[in-house]
């Protein structure tokens, strides 16, 4: 799994997954261009404007000739802690104003960086695009490991949903291109959560506990490699079981 000659885009990669993801594709040897909204990335990117999108892209391009491989990574996950009011707007409540922002991060985001990713890639003739998606997209949640009175929302499993489906799309439309596509879904990775959750969440997984973020990267760097070079349109789900109950 030798990434030494890979040049790997990732958006939100300033982000708490990012940065593990990041750490572990450089570990492996790959030249990764970190993309980010933030200043401190190493180029900007706000992946719901085609113009930053393209602009990214035409200077990873021109410096290194070629991108070979694009992580899908930047997402809205709402958090439960005190100030996340939003979780607690019940389903039937939730802001229109909060789904659509998730909608334009989630789900646009994701198909207009796989768009330009296409473009680029039908160019060379070759490429890898990750989907980075959730246990989330493809099960219902167990509202009861939240805390009493919230829900996680509704956002969150639509637009992953949906990222399962645009890497399927992706697969089929241009597997015949020299283009490959895939989802890596994670179940719940740990962040300084409160021992109630986590012991809440524990409980529904076979392994008994969250991810920690040292175990999403080798998954990633798989997928990013030529050991997964006959896989594209399939999900690999790194979740300690909980989707296997």
């Amino acid at each position: 799994m030798n990434l030494s000659k890979k040049i790997v885009v990732i958006t939100g990669g300033s982000g708490f997954l990012g940065e593990y993801f990041t750490k572990a594709l450089q570990e492996a040897g790959a030249t990764v261009i970190a993309t980010d909204r933030s200043g401190g990335a190493e180029i900007q990117l706000d992946v719901t404007s085609k113009a930053s999108i393209s602009s990214a892209f035409d200077a990873v391009i021109a410096k290194h000739g070629k991108i070979d491989v694009v992580v899908n990574n930047a997402a809205i996950d709402p958090k439960f802690d005190a100030s996340a009011d939003k979780n607690a707007a019940l389903f039937e409540n939730y802001p229109e104003e909060l789904l659509k922002k998730s909608l334009d991060v989630n789900l646009l985001g994701y198909t207009l960086i796989a768009q330009e990713a296409v473009k680029r890639m039908l160019v060379q003739k070759s490429g890898n695009i990750i989907n980075v998606s959730s246990i989330y997209g493809i099960v219902g949640p167990d509202q009861g490991i939240y805390p009493e009175g919230t829900q996680k929302p509704v956002d969150y499993f639509i637009t992953k949903g949906g990222v399962v489906m645009l890497t399927k799309f992706l697969a089929t439309t241009y597997g015949s291109k020299g283009i490959r596509a895939n989802t890596l879904t994670l179940g719940g990775v740990f962040k300084d959560h409160g021992k109630e959750f986590t012991d809440k969440y524990g409980a529904r997984t076979p392994l008994g506990r969250m991810a920690n973020p040292e175990e999403v990267g080798g998954p990633l760097v798989f997928l990013a490699s030529d050991a997964s070079s006959y896989m594209t349109g399939a999900n690999l789900i790194v979740d300690g079981g909980w989707t296997a109950w």
